[in-house]
């Protein structure tokens, strides 16, 4: 058995790391993990996110390793996530499913606050490779921690990559955003500053109505003032 481990530091916060880590594949600086499927994901009455993931892989190791275990093109590996928003910790456990009669793969990833700076994130991997019942077995072992160790290197490009994805697609969203704002501003205005000349006109109309209104009875009322009233006709 053969372990490696790793440490690297993102300079991003917790939350834009996790949120990265869901969206790692498929990823053109990580080809390994060609496909995912979703097998189960709950949460539990802590706000604790499982989740239970098939992962669809390609290990592309050299010819004679491929010989001597009669590898696929194509692997699967199970993963098991918790996602923990209390504690902050993401934790990551993944054991190949092909051909683990003679290669058995524990990989274990925890994504936590840096523990001397809360806005940069600190990623903790480590492998545990066992082969058996093949010849070469040690030899065997050390190029899977070398697989191991260069994917990991890519999967750190990959999450920078996605990284930066998700700051230009927040960068377009706000900036639809504002232009959104900005025309609907513009309507609210076009359509106050119809309302105030629909008022206007309005207001003009009435005191014209009011102004031919007075005139009329003006004229009218020195007629009425004129004329004998019924009583004394009649006396």
């Amino acid at each position: 058995m053969k372990i490696w481990t790793s440490e690297h530091t993102f300079d991003h916060s917790w939350e834009t790391v996790v949120t990265a880590a869901w969206r790692k594949y498929p990823n053109p600086h990580n080809p390994a993990v060609v496909g995912l499927d979703v097998v189960d994901r709950k949460v539990d009455d802590r706000g604790i996110l499982y989740s239970h993931r098939l992962l669809s892989t390609a290990w592309n190791l050299p010819g004679w390793a491929t010989r001597l275990i009669g590898m696929d093109r194509l692997c699967y590996a199970s993963e098991h996530s918790e996602v923990d928003p209390n504690k902050k910790t993401f934790t990551l456990r993944t054991r190949n499913l092909t051909f683990c009669n003679y290669v058995t793969v524990d990989e274990v990833l925890v994504y936590s606050p840096h523990p001397e700076d809360s806005s940069k994130t600190q990623l903790r991997q480590e492998a545990m490779v066992t082969v058996k019942g093949v010849p070469l077995c040690s030899k065997m072992e050390s190029l899977m921690t070398d697989t191991i160790s260069k994917n990991a290197g890519k999967g750190r490009m990959a999450m920078e990559w996605v990284i930066d994805t998700i700051k230009a697609e927040a960068q377009d969203l706000s900036a639809e955003a504002m232009k959104l704002s900005s025309d609907l501003s513009m309507e609210a205005m076009k359509l106050s500053n119809d309302l105030s000349m629909e008022a206007l006109k309005l207001s003009c109309e009435a005191k014209k109505l009011s102004t031919e209104a007075k005139k009329h009875i003006d004229s009218v009322l020195p007629h009425m003032q004129q004329q004998p009233s019924p009583s004394s006709s009649t006396l």
